[in-house]
């Protein structure tokens, strides 16, 4: 009886156990009145089984891979600082400081800027971005804060999540994202970079145990999917239907080109405005991503939308139908 457990637990370590019986009954019946019997019987209970599963039996890391890839990676660390010493034309100064970094960039350098705060000049990663133009030392900037991130985050930080067992067993909570998605902590393993070559390496550490094989699995474009069926854009439809690469379909009708002369950089650029037109990106915010001019952003997305003139339609008529 939950009792009885209290009892057990109060002796133990866990005082409060003793309530979880009476939290669930209380829980499981509005659960019933709010008629949310099968989503918790048959989607989210038995989820959190696998979660559990998951966290249980970890993932195994290759210890020596991490290691080493520690030991390139903090000499790549130690030569951008010296590149951006020689930039600054100071070898004491410290591009981890938001203080430093604010006074070097807008007192000393006479970069642009934005408002002061009690703190100093503020140094995010956007302001940073919009700062590329100016000068060379924003790109080793950038690139030092990135490979400190996965020193810090990721090599020390699995070599420290590490259990005995050779694994990592990250705890997947299912409850915490507004999305419904799964989050991961304590190492977050979802939140490492896929689009660097030192991201890449990172997530080559995880390996498979002997006769075993990991495998990567993802939806095909799933919004995109959504937009097509939502919209009905004929154009959008025949090309999932027929199984063409779609980004590389958008990037030929957008930039007027035959598919087979699609770079990857066009592609790379009609992705962008594929997902960004989903999320309702405008001109600014497209050109912020792809680092090109806001008319050019501007022209992009117009293409877009005669290639596709049922997802315009489509958008026009949500906005309409939300006021």
């Amino acid at each position: 009886t939950s009792r009885g457990l209290g009892d057990v637990y109060k002796r133990q370590e866990y005082p409060d156990a003793g309530f979880l019986a009476d939290l669930f009954a209380k829980m499981k019946a509005e659960i019933t009145e709010n008629g949310e019997d099968e989503l918790y019987n048959d989607i989210e209970f038995p989820l959190a089984q696998v979660l559990a599963d998951m966290t249980r039996t970890g993932v195994l890391v290759d210890k020596d891979g991490i290691e080493q890839f520690g030991v390139k990676l903090r000499t790549e660390l130690e030569q951008v600082l010296t590149r951006i010493h020689m930039e600054t034309g100071s070898a004491s100064f410290n591009p981890n400081s938001p203080k430093q970094l604010g006074e070097m960039l807008f007192d000393t350098m006479g970069l642009p800027h934005g408002k002061k705060t009690q703190r100093g000049w503020s140094t995010d990663a956007e302001t940073l971005e919009s700062l590329r133009p100016y000068s060379p030392v924003i790109d080793e900037i950038l690139k030092y804060r990135t490979y400190a991130k996965l020193l810090s985050t990721y090599v020390d930080g699995l070599l420290n999540a590490e259990a005995a067992d050779g694994r990592v067993h990250s705890t997947f909570i299912q409850t915490e994202a507004r999305t419904g998605r799964i989050s991961s902590t304590e190492p977050n393993l979802q939140n490492i970079p896929v689009r660097t070559d030192e991201g890449r390496a990172v997530r080559e550490a995880f390996v498979a145990e002997s006769g075993n094989v990991i495998i990567s699995a993802d939806y095909s474009q799933i919004e995109l999917r959504l937009l097509a069926h939502l919209s009905g854009d004929e154009h959008l439809v025949r090309a999932f239907n027929e199984g063409e690469d779609f980004h590389a379909e958008t990037a030929a009708r957008v930039f007027g080109v035959p598919v087979f002369e699609v770079t990857p950089d066009l592609r790379s650029r009609a992705k962008a405005v594929n997902f960004g037109i989903v999320y309702g990106q405008q001109a600014y915010g497209l050109s912020q991503s792809l680092h090109i001019s806001m008319a050019e952003a501007r022209d992009m997305i117009d293409r877009y939308y005669e290639a596709y003139p049922g997802v315009r339609t489509f958008l026009d008529n949500v906005v309409a139908r939300a006021k």
